[in-house]
């Protein structure tokens, strides 16, 4: 067979050859924008061009702090299309991570929205490497900053060569980009994305039993930009010419709908706190969702109460998904098999609850200290992963010897397999809850919990116990309306029906708002410190 190297910029090459006229609608801060493939590829031949007289070379790391938008999706062809390496910066995260983060990525040049420049410029003299800042607006003029050198993105490429060439010397096993952990402990640990392993994931997206992403597809990515690449949905949607919808900065869950209804997007992808958030506004107004085929849930489990109201209310399919920076993300999805859909409604939201079977091209193992998990979905162990986008170690982090063993990833996820091989999640092995000798799975509780229907948001979490060494407890936010009329007795009443009397937890405490992590999961480390606050407990 021919030896050809897999590149990210062969994909922006097939979308202005095949694709010139599919669009990238974009939300930018002050307008919405239309552009053509034909348009964002030589924006981007520009971009490399103005790159290069910047003095960045193959290997050089070029950071971005931005949201979803069509400069964005630029340099996420720029930056790997001429051999350096694209690195989407959690903007969400504290400012001495975002520090910790730069400095070890060593980013040369950092492209900056707007609304993002005074962050930077709080942190920029800790920065030790970068060498240019680059603000993306659509206004004339930059802002008063006292960043120096700082450019215009517009301006930039204005002066840039629309027939600069995509790199032809690209070895495909090296590095396109680069994404660090959200850090729930500990510093954030960087994770290195190949060309091939970019390209083999974008195909995985395309393949009818996961994505199905294709051509007549409109495409949302509502996870952000700066979380495992939108998880890859932007290098695939580009590659197999769909109009991308790219919603903007700070877009709230009336701007997705409004967005869905106008633009008639088809698939959309996101973690669950999102969707919990656009199903209230669907319920609050009238929105035209039909178009959509498909809502891609991930990043934390569903509850099953969230799928059967996008599907039973909505008529919105919504598919499970499993993944982590590690893995590009994409590693399982949930979808019935043939000669399931013979079984009950009940059984089917069941099984889409769970995380679904491993995409064609992974392999996985389940082990516990026994040895590897038998397939029943019953017994617990951690889940391994390996496979051509899955990380073999962290960017020049120690914790690589933990994390990457005998050629596996250990991906710290407790779940079970069924005889069909459906992973369930059932917690984090940090987050499992030991009690009396017996493990509690916090996950299995929470997603329970939220499908009682005066719930909101639910979390459970673990305080200490002289008896029994670990006992949950569940924190609860209520849908309006709710407040002051569900009791700690209704909730439990309704799970006593579901699990063993131990399982229960000890109390039930009512919040205006759980803690969220900079992706949307919920933290459970400082819902902990707040519970253990309640109940006065001394660590």
């Amino acid at each position: 067979m021919m030896q050809i190297p897999l590149s990210v910029g062969s994909m922006m090459e097939h979308a202005e050859q095949f694709f010139p006229k599919k669009e990238v609608i974009s939300q930018t801060h002050d307008k919405l924008h239309r552009l053509n493939y034909g348009e964002i590829g030589q924006r981007t031949r520009r971009l490399m061009s103005i790159l290069n007289e910047m003095g960045i070379r193959q290997g050089n790391r070029v950071g971005t702090l931005a949201w979803n938008h069509h400069r964005h999706l630029e340099i996420y062809f720029a930056a790997p299309g001429m051999g350096a390496v694209l690195h989407t910066i959690n903007i969400r995260l504290s400012p001495e991570d975002i520090i910790y983060i730069i400095n070890h990525a060593e980013d040369k040049i950092l492209f900056i929205d707007e609304d993002i420049l005074p962050l930077i410029e709080h942190i920029h003299t800790h920065l030790t490497t970068v060498e240019a800042f680059v603000v993306m607006t659509d206004k004339a003029d930059l802002p008063e900053s006292s960043i120096q050198p700082l450019y215009s993105y517009e301006e930039l490429i204005s002066t840039g060569d629309p027939l600069y060439a995509f790199a032809a010397n690209i070895d495909e096993n090296q590095p396109a980009g680069m994404c660090y952990t959200s850090a729930t402990t500990g510093k954030p640990k960087g994770v290195i994305y190949t060309h091939r392993g970019i390209v083999l994931h974008s195909f995985a997206l395309g393949l009818a039993d996961t994505a199905a992403i294709s051509e007549s597809d409109v495409s949302m990515p509502v996870v952000p930009q700066f979380h495992v690449n939108a998880w890859g949905t932007p290098f695939a949607c580009t590659w197999f010419g769909s109009t991308q919808v790219m919603p903007g900065p700070r877009f709230t869950p009336k701007r997705l709908a409004e967005f869905i209804e106008r633009f008639k997007v088809t698939i959309t992808a996101g973690v669950p706190t999102i969707w919990l958030g656009l199903l209230r506004e669907l319920e609050q107004g009238n929105y035209d969702t039909s178009s959509l085929r498909a809502v891609l849930c991930g990043g934390s489990a569903a509850p099953i109460g969230l799928i059967r109201a996008f599907e039973e209310k909505h008529n919105i399919p919504f598919y499970h998904a499993y993944g982590a920076t590690e893995t590009t993300p994409l590693a399982t999805i949930s979808r019935l098999k043939s000669y399931q859909q013979t079984i009950t409604q009940e059984e089917k939201f069941e099984e889409r609850a769970r995380q679904g079977i491993l995409v064609p091209g992974l392999q996985m193992k389940v082990i516990s200290d026994q040895g590897e998990v038998e397939w029943n979905g019953k017994d617990m162990g951690e889940l391994l992963l390996r496979g051509p986008w899955i990380a073999n170690e962290y960017y020049k982090d120690e914790r690589s010897n933990d994390a990457f063993k005998d050629g596996w990833f250990h991906t710290g996820d407790v779940v079970t397999v069924d005889e069909e091989g459906t992973i369930k999640i059932v917690d984090r092995t940090k987050d499992l809850i030991k009690s009396g000798g017996e493990w509690i799975s916090s996950v299995e509780l929470e997603n329970a919990i939220m499908a009682y229907e005066p719930v909101f948001e639910a979390c459970v979490v673990a305080i200490p116990d002289d008896k029994w060494q670990e006992r949950p407890i569940a924190c609860v936010v209520l849908h309006e309306g709710f407040e002051g009329k569900v009791k700690k007795e209704d909730i439990l009443a309704f799970l006593a029906a579901q699990f063993p009397k131990w399982w229960l937890p000890d109390d039930v405490l009512y919040f205006d708002e759980i803690p969220k992590s900079s992706v949307g999961k919920f933290l459970k480390r400082e819902l902990r410190e707040q519970v253990r606050e309640r109940f006065s407990i001394q660590e």
